[in-house]
């Protein structure tokens, strides 16, 4: 019997202590729509009108209200400040590219430049973003519980273990320095975090922790304060140059940015990036226990609060949160047929459980409820590189496609979305994803069942590993990394 919360959006969300951004403040002065009631579309047309209240329309917000504080500025949002994977995600300020480096630097040396290099440039972007990151919201004295610990990612068998040494020595090469990234022992690794069986691990020291409603929510207030118009429950149809269509009227603006990420399948129009074919929502699913006591923490430690992931191929990412608790997410039940999205994101069953025996594997003998579980999506390309559009012409821009490591990503993508609109060239406009270019995803139901027997490989490729305690990864997971375009 279910005795836990079952979607409601999120954890996060619920414990966010904020109702919902309703307010409009498109002259700066603070002013409220009656409570519950949306901010009325502008009459006017727009310097800049962001489809997507998300992480990545936010920020984009903020920097354009910063660079230019007299422009007419509106975000228009399907639901909620944060109702998409921006409220969702398991609080990962990542040092993760948004994509596989190796394609990213064939498509640079296709085109005849130096991909290495491009990566690096790209690898050093993310660092830098963090900084940033953490930097405005300080200064914007936004309180998202961020701690800094790094991310500790644990392997719990030995083929789990050579695939860390090889992601590492692929580390250095695409930008990190041994400050940034370094192998631990068995022992140093359960040092940090006391995880059963780990034979070694990785840590990546600059990965921050952070509680991603209240960093949506506390940008969502500081853009509002700078005069952008929040407009949410207007769900964007439509773009065509100069206008968007909305279920609740149309918005004129002279530069269209669409940062709707694993919901850009779901507007028409004829903007680079978007199309049902091109990005796909991805499930990934979470839940997140009841407070543990102090005993259990003294047994596990987990004192710098580090982003844990571990070396599975069906792999899992959790973090320990600012109020006690263990919250631990992972893909479960991957994609629903035809790019279904996950409304406010119950989870099945039999997700819960993989994910309670994913806890209990790491943590035997955790005796403590779980409080929520929810989901959300990921958009993903056929790549599984994320890509930054602009066409001149029309004003209209995109970004999608971060496959899972979008909290940072977000912050970097708008501000090069900006420099695209402003015509600047800048080393943010210079970065491998601009106009990358993936494949289409097959068409149905082609789409589901690839999807469905790529995650099927991976989860008998993860028993039969833990099983024998294999030395090498499974030949079954190997082929289906390739398969996949993962294959770094």
């Amino acid at each position: 019997m279910t005795t836990y919360r079952n979607g409601e959006i999120s954890h996060w969300m619920k414990d966010s202590g904020h109702p919902g951004f309703a307010g409009e403040n498109s002259a700066g002065q603070g002013e409220s729509a009656p409570t519950g009631a949306p901010a009325p579309l502008p009459t006017e047309d727009q310097d800049l009108v962001i489809v997507g209240g998300g992480l990545t329309g936010l920020w984009t917000a903020y920097y354009a209200s910063l660079e230019h504080p007299g422009r007419s500025i509106t975000v228009l949002e399907a639901k909620k400040v944060g109702y998409g994977a921006s409220g969702r995600n398991g609080g990962w300020l990542s040092t993760l590219i948004p994509g596989n480096r190796a394609v990213y630097a064939r498509s640079v040396d296709k085109a005849g430049g130096d991909g290495c290099q491009a990566v690096r440039m790209f690898q050093q972007a993310m660092f830098t973003t963090i900084d940033e990151t953490l930097e405005v919201l300080k200064t914007e004295g936004i309180d998202a519980h961020q701690a800094q610990g790094g991310n500790l990612k644990v392997a719990q068998t030995p083929a789990g273990m050579e695939r860390i040494r090889a992601t590492y020595r692929g580390d250095l090469a695409y930008g990190y320095s041994t400050d940034d990234v370094r192998l631990l022992t068995a022992a140093e690794a359960r040092s940090r975090v006391n995880v059963e069986n780990a034979v070694g691990g990785i840590l990546y020291g600059r990965t921050t922790a952070v509680d991603p409603a209240l960093l949506t929510r506390g940008l969502a207030d500081a853009v509002a304060a700078r005069g952008v118009r929040i407009c949410e429950d207007a769900r964007v149809s439509h773009i065509d140059a100069g206008s968007v269509t909305t279920n609740r009227g149309r918005v004129g603006g002279r530069t269209i940015l669409v940062c709707l990420e694993a919901y850009s399948g779901t507007v028409t129009g004829s903007a680079p990036g978007l199309g049902a074919r091109q990005v796909i929502p991805v499930n990934s699913s979470v839940i997140v226990t009841e407070p543990l006591p102090e005993e259990t923490w003294a047994r596990i430690g987990w004192e710098g609060r580090e982003c844990l992931s571990d070396a599975a191929h069906t792999f899992i990412y959790a973090q320990r949160t600012a109020d006690g608790r263990i919250a631990i997410g992972g893909r479960g039940a991957p994609y629903a047929f035809n790019s279904g999205t996950p409304g406010t994101g119950a989870v099945d069953e039999r997700t819960v459980g993989q994910l309670r025996h994913k806890l209990d594997a790491l943590f035997p003998g955790l005796d403590v409820p779980i409080a929520h579980a929810w989901r959300g999506v990921i958009g993903v390309t056929r790549d599984w590189c994320a890509g930054i559009y602009f066409d001149a012409r029309t004003r209209i821009g995109v970004a999608r496609g971060y496959a899972g490591h979008g909290v940072t990503a977000t912050q970097l993508a708008a501000r090069t979305l900006l420099d695209r609109a402003e015509g600047r060239a800048t080393p943010r406009t210079g970065l491998p994803w601009n106009d990358h270019q993936a494949r289409l995803w097959e068409p149905e139901p082609l789409r589901w069942l690839g999807v469905h027997a790529m995650y099927r490989l991976f989860e008998f490729a993860d028993g039969w590993e833990q099983s024998r305690r294999a030395e090498r990864t499974s030949l079954i997971a190997r082929f289906g990394s390739r398969l996949a375009g993962l294959h770094e």
